[in-house]
């Protein structure tokens, strides 16, 4: 059974730092790409970030660009969220997904993904 563990969210103000990890078990973790969503009260789910499998490609959705890394370390089954310049609008809950199939490249959609963690509140103060 597949398992996405997130941690690292919590409080913080306008203009610091967190960093989002997402451990992952039950599938072989570096045969898929992940991504990070987030979603706001009211808001639809949205991807923040998403890395291929072996780590070579990401992509980041334009409100994060610049601020937001993403990363892999697929010998120990996590990825990384690094989130610099935090702002009040990105107060969300911030979810990790895996891949539906094996691909070399991203994925961006939400219907991509077929296994989700339960998701790590970020609070931006400002």
């Amino acid at each position: 059974q597949v398992q996405l563990v997130e941690s690292g969210g919590g409080l913080v103000q306008a203009g610091g730092s967190l960093r989002l990890s997402c451990a992952a078990s039950g599938r072989t973790f570096s045969s898929y790409a992940m991504g990070w969503f987030r979603q706001a009260p009211g808001k639809e789910r949205a991807i923040v970030a998403a890395i291929s499998w072996s780590g070579s490609n990401t992509y980041y959705a334009d409100s994060v660009k610049g601020r937001f890394t993403t990363s892999r370390d697929n010998a120990k089954n996590t990825v990384y969220l690094q989130m610099n310049n935090l702002k009040a609008e990105d107060t969300a809950v911030y979810y990790c997904a895996m891949s539906r199939y094996m691909s070399t490249t991203y994925a961006i959609a939400p219907s991509q993904y077929s296994y989700w963690g339960q998701g790590t509140q970020v609070t931006v103060s400002s």
